[in-house]
């Protein structure tokens, strides 16, 4: 798939969305063609209202799942990604609010419980950074709050759905390639991103003996509104350049990896990989 161009300097306020964004991300899966792959099943996604988040609701939706879509308060955002899903013939739930809360975290699966039925999917995708200069820079506040959002909502939140998943059942989580070499001005988010995959590679196999697998995406670059609501305008306009490719990826780009460890039919044998979509980079290991 071809650039759409180089993305011009831009800033937002936090937590950022898409319509302010140049230029737009492809996040609706607007060419996917589901195949049933997740009929019947019901997906609570945390940061779902945007980015990568929103193009996996699309999709599994299109794959035939009902979707529950955690996020924080970007209600337009997560309103348009209720009606594409709902336009691919699914149900939608949005449940706003903060996952650095622990008592959220149980809200939010209790509430997709509640509205789907049951649970047979679990996304982990929310997350929050911020620059530094120096480690100096990083405040005691701010160490913590991407530590309750990137990793504890994780915990959290899965401890929370586990008595409603069973066999046949997938835990998806989403990481970095700053969980995998760090980032000199990302240091607290690759500190959660590196939690998040020695995570999953526990508690899959913890929870292989309950038919239940736990797998993990760790993107490189991609275009969502974290990048203008989180990073200086001069260093948004060259995201992603450093790449082979020479291009940040697009949720949609990236939403296919999630169908695949989500779909049983797909990826039964799999549990406790982490699939890095790198842009052509090749890192050892």
């Amino acid at each position: 798939m071809t650039s759409t161009g180089e993305q011009p300097p831009q800033q937002q306020p936090r937590p950022g969305d898409t319509e302010s964004m140049r230029p737009r991300p492809r996040d609706t899966m607007a060419d996917y063609v589901g195949r049933g792959l997740l009929a019947g099943k019901s997906a609570l996604i945390t940061g779902g209202d945007s980015g990568i988040g929103r193009a996996v609701a699309v999709a599994f939706a299109k794959e035939g799942a009902d979707i529950a879509i955690a996020y924080l308060s970007e209600h337009d955002d997560a309103e348009d990604t209720a009606q594409f899903v709902r336009d691919a013939g699914s149900k939608c739930v949005l449940l706003p609010g903060d996952l650095g809360s622990r008592a959220h975290c149980v809200e939010v699966v209790e509430s997709a419980v509640h509205h789907l039925g049951g649970l047979d999917i679990l996304v982990n995708n929310v997350a929050t950074q911020a620059e530094v200069e120096r480690p100096e820079d990083i405040t005691d506040e701010q160490w913590l709050r991407t530590f309750e959002v990137n990793i504890h909502s994780y915990f959290r939140v899965t401890n929370a759905a586990l008595p409603h998943l069973g066999d046949g059942s997938a835990i998806i989580n989403t990481a970095s390639v700053n969980g995998l070499r760090g980032n000199k001005k990302l240091i607290d988010y690759s500190a959660t991103k590196g939690a998040v995959i020695a995570w999953t590679y526990a508690m899959a196999q913890t929870l292989v003996k309950r038919g239940i697998r736990v797998n993990c995406v760790a993107p490189g670059p991609v275009w969502t509104p974290l990048i203008p609501s989180t990073m200086s305008p001069d260093h948004v306009a060259k995201f992603g350049e450093h790449v082979p490719m020479g291009r940040a990826a697009h949720p949609d780009e990236l939403a296919p990896s999630y169908v695949f460890f989500a779909a049983e039919r797909m990826s039964s044998y799999y549990s406790g990989e982490v699939l890095a979509a790198l842009g052509g980079e090749t890192m050892p290991g």
